[in-house]
Parts: structure tokens; sequence; C-alpha cells
């Protein structure tokens, strides 16, 4: 089981490539590939599902909370028959599964991510948001290290000499002062924000 980007380790973006150095990997030796995109799919990392970057077809893909649109809890298991049809009737089931208004509601966000081409929307609000925090960093403004991300799905490395702010972390500092002026965001790793921004999200102005 693999995060595509792993999310709360800080966004961390392997190498292109490497989801298909995996499968390569899970194959020789008949291992089922599990990809975890709860975080990274339906979207968020500039295609269907993060995999899709690196033209993998994993076994067994995982999603959730997007999957409504943040609306109802839902969650999904994706596989194919082949491994779909080891499970015997009888042999699996749920006492609280397949809302069907959580299904409605999931269908309809499903909907709108083809409909309004959010996907597309996430790759080019993605390019300016790196883009433009890239240009602060290359103006020679102190406070940002680095920026890495794809899609949607990034984050801000703050610039933190050891010992020079409180326990929490310059990057704690930044993300209040960002909700003082309107804008959220979650620190993580003392020094790392992530920038996860909605997929619809309008063309940013400066």
């Amino acid at each position: 089981m693999v995060e595509p980007i792993q999310g709360e380790a800080g966004v961390v973006v392997p190498y292109d490539g490497y989801m298909a150095d995996v499968k390569e990997i899970c194959e020789k030796h008949n291992v089922l590939l599990i990809a975890d995109e709860v975080q990274t799919g339906l979207g968020r990392c500039g295609t269907q599902l993060a995999v899709d970057y690196d033209g993998c077809k994993p076994d067994i893909v995982i999603l959730g909370k997007a999957l409504s649109g943040g609306l109802l809890p839902i969650s999904a298991v994706l596989a194919s028959d082949e491994v779909m049809l080891t499970i015997k009737p009888g042999q699996h089931g749920s006492t609280y599964g397949g809302n069907p208004l959580a299904c409605k509601v999931a269908t309809a966000a499903l909907e709108v991510l083809r409909d309004e081409k959010l996907t597309d929307n996430s790759v080019a609000r993605g390019n300016q948001l790196r883009d433009g925090l890239n240009g602060i960093i290359q103006a020679g403004v102190p406070g940002i290290k680095v920026v890495r991300g794809r899609g949607l799905l990034n984050a801000i490395i703050i610039d933190e000499p050891e010992g020079s702010y409180s326990a929490e972390g310059k990057a704690w500092e930044v993300c209040i002062a960002m909700r003082d002026n309107g804008m959220l965001a979650k620190p993580t790793h003392v020094s790392i924000i992530e920038a996860l921004k909605p997929i619809q999200l309008l063309p940013i102005s400066c």
C-alpha cells in the first residue's frame, strides 16, 4: 500500500516513473499494489488519479473524502474483477455501508469534476501557485526555502534556522498570520505548510 505522493509527510513528490517502478516490483514478487488515493485522487494532483501521472494501474485503489466533494462521509475501494471476485458471497459485509444519500452525492460530485474540467483547473492553478512562490524565492525574499507539489497538492517549506522560533515552529506562526488575512493552511513537521487548495479554485490575482 502506498500513497503516490506522501501527504502528511509534507507533500513528498517522488521522481517521475516512481509508481510504474513500484508496480513492476510488485508484479515481480506477485504482490498486489494498493494505491491510497484518499488525498491525491480525484483531480487533486492534476490527473484523475495521481497514479495516472506515471501511467500506472494499481490492483486496488482507495478513495474517500473528496469523493463526495467533502459534503458527506464516503469511501470506495476499486479493483478489477480478478481481485474482487476472490471475495465469495457471505465473506464480506457491512452494517452501515452503501449509504444511498452519500452515494448520490458522490455521483453528483464526480459529474461536477468531469463537467467543469476541475482536473485541468488543478493543473493550471497549481502551476500558478508554484510559479508565484518560486518567483518570490528567486527575488531573494527571505522566509520560503522550497515549494513542491503537483496540481493543487503543495507544500511550502519555511526557511527556519534552528532555535529561531517558538516550539510550534515558524510554519505555525505563518499559518496563524495567513488565517488572520483570510487564508487557511495547515502546518506540519514544524517548518512545512501544506497548501491544499480547493480544485475549483478560481484564477489567483495578486
